[in-house]
């Protein structure tokens, strides 16, 4: 792509939207030009305005340093500096509906990392390696918001994503019950050990909202596209518990599935293996070329060895055993800012551009 196309970040200041200025550094199709941020943060070098708050391990980028704040609430004036945005504003969930939609409308698509427009029936909630199709329904959803370039697609909750791809690659044996336990990183929270000092050396068994979306969006995805709306999938049952951990980054599941048609250990291992899509066939420029690994180890994945494995975008796999309860068992692992937020977002938006939903202006 020889002209970059013109990014413009949306809470550009909080964690996520910092992951996603970290991740766009010399991204070969994208250029960041714009950072807006709450009316506090407007008019401020994106330096001055973070502070001390930067909270990636990387150096903050030298080509945002300098940009000045814009108001995320000036919804006219930001889009016309950008070809799309990415959506990573902290307000309530009517708020954030309603921006997002004003930003839509200013023909700007609109990539969110945010839970608002998750169950919106013609907004496609999209992990790329899953349920790609779903983009079609950008068509219908264009109608009702009367725009021709503009429109919202989201990335699912970080939580399932240490899970439900692999779900996903076991499909041919009909999966049925899932129980699943997530251990979650507190950069979840937007978090880190400074800014939350209770959690050093603490578990907290409750997330608020988590365990409702780790087992309703995986049926979204799965689900199917009726008269212009996603319709959920009607199983597999999922049943979750969520719970916080003294980890920064990384979110772990222990899961238990129960399936119709009996795999062996073999063949679950080499659906995982050979597990791919869009993405890796288009040699998307963040995409894993490994989408999911299986470790032999007995202690293994861990959040120390294997958060990281393909730059955070790659999903880790082990201890899959056979359960006298169920029929098989399995830990995973997912970097939740990376493939579970901005990095699963910055996808979506490569694959939105493969395929010409998102353009130059």
């Amino acid at each position: 792509m020889v002209n970059k196309l013109k990014v413009g970040i949306l809470g550009a200041t909080g964690m996520v939207g910092q992951r996603f200025i970290s991740l766009l550094e010399n991204h070969p199709w994208y250029e960041v030009v714009t950072v807006a941020a709450s009316p506090r943060s407007a008019g401020k070098s994106y330096e001055e305005a973070v502070g001390d708050r930067w909270k990636m391990t990387t150096p903050m980028p030298e080509a945002v340093k300098k940009l000045v704040v814009m108001n995320v609430n000036e919804v006219e004036k930001v889009a016309s500096t950008v070809d799309f945005v990415f959506s990573a504003v902290d307000m309530t969930k009517e708020e954030i509906k309603a921006i997002e939609e004003a930003y839509a409308k200013t023909e700007t698509p609109v990539v969110s990392n945010n839970s608002a427009h998750r169950w919106t029936p013609d907004v496609p909630m999209v992990i790329p390696e899953v349920n790609p199709e779903h983009f079609e329904v950008i068509k219908d959803q264009k109608k009702r918001l009367g725009t021709e370039k503009g429109f919202i697609a989201v990335k699912p909750n970080c939580s399932i994503q240490s899970y439900a791809p692999v779900l996903t690659a076991w499909k041919e044996f009909e999966p049925y019950e899932v129980v699943a336990t997530t251990y979650q990183a507190i950069s979840g929270a937007g978090k880190n050990f400074k800014d939350w000092p209770e959690m050093v050396e603490n578990i907290i068994p409750y997330i608020g909202g988590e365990e409702e979306k780790s087992e309703q969006e995986p049926l979204r995805i799965w689900g199917k596209i009726e008269n212009g709306e996603i319709v959920k999938a009607e199983g597999p049952v999922i049943t979750c518990q969520c719970i916080r951990v003294p980890v920064l980054n990384g979110h772990t599941a222990a899961v238990f599935v129960k399936f119709r048609k009996k795999p062996t250990k073999a063949e679950l291992i080499d659906r995982i293996v050979n597990f791919k899509g869009l993405p890796q066939e288009l040699k998307l420029p963040s995409a894993p070329a490994q989408f999911i690994q299986y470790l032999e180890e007995d202690n293994r994945p861990q959040v120390t060895l294997d958060v990281d494995f393909e730059n955070g975008m790659g999903v880790s796999v082990g201890r899959i055993r056979e359960d006298h309860v169920y029929d098989y068992k399995f830990v995973g692992l997912s970097h939740n800012t990376v493939r579970g937020a901005a990095g699963g977002a910055v996808l979506c938006a490569e694959l939105l551009t493969a395929q010409n939903y998102i353009t130059a202006k």
